[in-house]
């Protein structure tokens, strides 16, 4: 029994080689530590979610002061409506202690180089203690005061938010360049028909559905005399997703990057059409957006024409399609950032990761003298990713589920009702233009700037 409890400290307390190593006898250390910490986010996201889940209310205001009558706002007495922001609130300061969490380790793990620095350890290791230290931050944010806290967080949502999606989108275009020079290889080895034509119904079928997602956000989202913001968005978008798409297969970019194409540029395409769905999701003109939640009051002063809206119901429900679809999207890239190991010299330069394939370690070489098999230290001599750039985009993470899972919502200022307001929508709409000039970047930056290496 002793030797049973020495085996368990150590795999709390030790390195990230104990973590999964039943699982993935054979993987490197810096993937297991990735994931070990993906993990951490998407546990603070599950936890999240269980806040806002139907019902959740009724017990998140038995929290002493959390949300008693309005008590715990100066200045608002017996006004707040309680259904509403506990869920909201809760799930701001769980994400405010995932965010501070991983940006400790931002600080802590810069210019770390190699596994030999003294604070590597920490990265890959003490797993016990961090999640004790994330808790104690998470609980520790909940006692802080509402006062401007949920507004400066909300804003400082917006702009994790913006840099985040353009992340989510590198991060697709890094699997989509895998996918498609793990297809063509196939191809040129064997069955070429077979693999061409996966790969060419592949494409057809991302840019149907982004042609479908167009007809249908003009049908839906915009009227003949308003809505004339979405008919930009929606023109805008489309017109470049084109743009992108020629350009990735000109004869000159692909003498560059062989493997530069249009399945890429069709995924690229369909999620520029997730993000502009995401952006109209959020005008809090009801005429323009039928998909605004019924918890939301516009925050215009001259309500939209049509039935007037009405508060909120005591069951406040968060959910709508856009941001399951985002949640899934998230839980992807996120699972991606972990295991990736690309050879896109452009994408990794963008995500400050190495290229290359990792060593291959066979099975049954990863043990110890003990019997215990670890995972494999592959950063003797230089790490494969920058520990800070990592979690620094566990930060951004972190902010852009908090925005994603309370629907860019703010409530008013008496605390009654939620409101969907215009930043929001612009800051989702220029996050997809950056993103879309970001992937340009990558497919044109070798022949503007011919003299760098980017092999």
């Amino acid at each position: 029994m002793g030797a049973l409890n020495t085996d368990a400290a150590s795999c709390l307390c030790g390195s990230a080689s104990c973590i999964l190593s039943s699982c993935c006898p054979s993987t490197n250390n810096s993937t297991v530590s990735r994931l070990a910490f993906s993990f951490m986010l998407l546990l603070g996201t599950v936890v999240s979610i269980i806040m806002i889940l139907p019902g959740m209310e009724e017990h998140l205001k038995k929290i002493p002061g959390f949300c008693l009558g309005g008590t715990s706002i100066p200045g608002i007495e017996n006004t707040v409506n309680c259904d509403i922001i506990v869920g909201y609130k809760s799930v701001y300061r769980i994400c405010f202690a995932m965010t501070c969490f991983f940006f400790l380790f931002v600080l802590i793990m810069i210019l770390v180089r190699s596994s030999k620095d003294p604070r590597a350890a920490i990265q890959n290791g003490f797993w016990f203690f961090k999640l004790l230290l994330l808790i104690g931050i998470a609980v520790g944010a909940f006692f802080i005061p509402d006062g401007i806290f949920n507004t400066v967080w909300y804003y400082f949502g917006m702009v994790g938010s913006f840099c985040f999606i353009s992340i989510q989108l590198i991060l697709l275009v890094d699997f989509a360049h895998s996918w498609n020079q793990s297809w063509v290889e196939k191809a040129e080895n064997g069955n070429s028909k077979f693999w061409f034509g996966a790969l060419l119904t592949i494409t057809i079928v991302f840019y149907a559905f982004a042609f479908a997602c167009v007809v249908l956000f003009y049908v839906f989202y915009t009227q003949p005399n308003d809505c004339t913001e979405h008919k930009v968005f929606i023109s805008l978008n489309f017109i470049f997703c084109v743009i992108v798409s020629i350009v990735a297969i000109l004869p000159r970019v692909q003498e560059v990057n062989p493997y530069s194409g249009l399945l890429q540029a069709s995924l690229i395409s369909l999620y520029t059409m997730y993000v502009t769905w995401s952006a109209m999701s959020n005008n809090p003109n009801r005429q323009c957006n039928p998909s605004l939640l019924s918890l939301v009051q516009p925050a215009d002063a001259t309500p939209a024409p049509g039935p007037a809206p009405t508060k909120a119901s005591t069951t406040a429900q968060w959910w709508d399609a856009q941001g399951i679809v985002g949640l899934i999207i998230f839980l992807f890239c996120t699972l991606l950032a972990s295991i990736r190991n690309s050879n896109n010299a452009q994408v990794n330069k963008l995500l400050q990761t190495e290229g290359g394939q990792d060593p291959v370690i066979e099975y049954g070489t990863a043990g110890g003298e003990d019997g215990v098999r670890r995972a494999v230290d592959n950063e003797e001599e230089g790490v494969t990713y920058n520990y800070s750039f990592f979690h620094f985009s566990l930060c951004l993470a972190s902010l852009y589920i908090m925005m994603t899972l309370t629907n860019w919502y703010h409530p008013d200022t008496e605390y009654q009702v939620m409101r969907s307001t215009m930043p929001a929508v612009w800051t989702k709409i220029c996050s997809s233009w950056f993103a879309l000039a970001i992937y340009l970047w990558t497919l044109v930056a070798p022949l503007v700037c011919s003299s760098r290496d980017f092999s």
